[in-house]
C-alpha cells in the first residue's frame, strides 16, 4: 500500500522544502509499503518541472533511512519533461516510475501508446502505466491497455477507475503483471477482485487503515474488510464536500502537520474546512488510525 505523498506549499503557494518534510515525517511513520511522488495527490498538474524534480530529490533523501519503496509519478502533458523527471528519479534510486497517460489534448490511442513506449525506453526503471479517465477525461481502451503492459519494462498499472469489470478482463489478459488500485473509498471491492496493492491520497492522513483493510481482504475476512472500508468511506464523503486536497490539507493541519495550503486556482469548496475535518477526526472510528 502506497501514500500518493502530497505537497508542502508555502503560505504564497510555493513549493516548500520544510513543509515537505512535515508531511513525510507523518506518512513515513503511517507502516506503508512506500510513497508514490508527484502525482496529482501532489497537485502535480499545477507544479513546475523543477519544483517536481525538487521534491523527488527532497523525498529521496528524506525516505532513504527507512529503506520505502519509491515510485516516482513522471506523467507530464509532454514527453521530454517526463523523460526528465524520470532520468532523475533513477539517478535518485528511486525503484520505479509510473505515468498518467499524455494529457491536455485528445491524443489518439497510437499516440498514447508511442508516449508510453518512449517513457519505458528512456530509462532502466520499471514503469507502471496508468487508467485515470476521471483526470484525462476518457477511459484508455481495454485492447490499448493489453498494448501497453506488454511494452518492455512495463510491469503493471495503476488502475483509477470504477469500470471493474474492464479491471477483472485486463487482469485475465495479463495474469502476470501488477495491478494497483487507486479509489481509497471502493478499494476492498477491487481487492476481492485481485490487486497486489493500493495507491490512494487519503493514504497520507490514515495509512495504517488501509494497510489494515488489504490484510484483511488478503485474509478473507470480509466483515472486517466491510467495516474497515466503511470508515475510509465515511472521511472521503467528508471530503466530497471541503475539496479532496484542500480537505486532506486542512485535515493535516488539524493534528497539528504544518502542510500550507493548495496551489491557486484550487481551493477549499467551503469556509470552514477546518472545523469540519476536526469533527470528522475526532470521530472514535477514525481518531484511532490516525498515527
Amino acid at each position: 500500500m502506497y501514500a500518493a505523498l502530497m505537497t508542502g506549499l508555502s503560505d504564497a503557494g510555493e513549493f516548500d522544502p520544510q513543509r515537505q518534510r512535515n508531511i513525510n515525517d507523518y506518512v513515513l511513520r503511517q507502516g506503508l509499503a512506500g510513497l508514490y511522488v508527484g502525482g496529482s495527490s501532489g497537485e502535480s498538474g499545477l507544479l513546475t518541472v523543477d519544483e517536481l524534480l525538487a521534491q523527488q530529490e527532497l523525498v529521496a533523501e528524506n525516505a532513504k533511512p527507512s529503506g520505502t519503496t519509491l515510485i516516482a509519478h513522471v506523467g507530464m502533458p509532454n514527453l521530454r519533461d517526463s523523460v526528465c523527471l524520470a532520468r532523475q528519479a533513477e539517478k535518485l534510486g528511486y525503484h520505479a516510475l509510473s505515468a498518467l497517460p499524455p494529457h491536455s489534448y485528445p491524443f489518439s490511442d497510437e499516440e498514447v501508446f508511442g508516449y508510453y513506449q518512449a517513457l519505458a525506453g528512456a530509462t532502466g526503471l520499471p514503469l507502471i502505466v496508468y487508467e485515470i479517465p476521471l483526470r484525462t477525461g476518457r477511459p484508455l481502451p481495454l485492447a490499448l491497455l493489453v498494448r501497453l503492459l506488454d511494452l518492455a519494462n512495463v510491469v503493471g498499472i495503476k488502475y483509477t477507475s470504477t469500470d471493474l469489470f474492464k479491471y477483472s478482463l485486463l487482469r485475465k489478459r495479463q495474469p502476470q503483471k501488477l495491478f494497483y488500485y487507486g479509489f481509497d473509498e471502493i478499494y476492498a471491492a477491487a481487492g476481492m477482485l485481485g490487486t497486489e496493492g493500493g495507491i490512494g491520497t487519503t493514504y497520507n492522513l490514515l495509512g495504517r487503515l488501509y494497510v489494515a483493510v488489504d490484510q484483511a481482504v488478503r485474509a478473507g475476512d470480509l466483515a472486517r474488510a466491510r467495516a474497515l472500508q466503511m470508515v475510509s468511506q465515511d472521511f472521503v464523503e467528508a471530503l466530497m464536500e471541503t475539496g479532496v486536497l484542500p480537505g486532506m490539507k486542512a485535515a493535516f493541519r488539524v493534528i497539528g502537520v504544518d502542510c500550507g495550503p493548495t496551489r491557486a486556482p484550487m481551493a477549499p469548496g467551503v469556509s470552514d474546512a477546518e472545523a469540519r475535518m476536526r469533527e470528522v477526526l475526532a470521530r472514535p472510528a477514525i481518531r484511532e488510525w490516525l498515527a
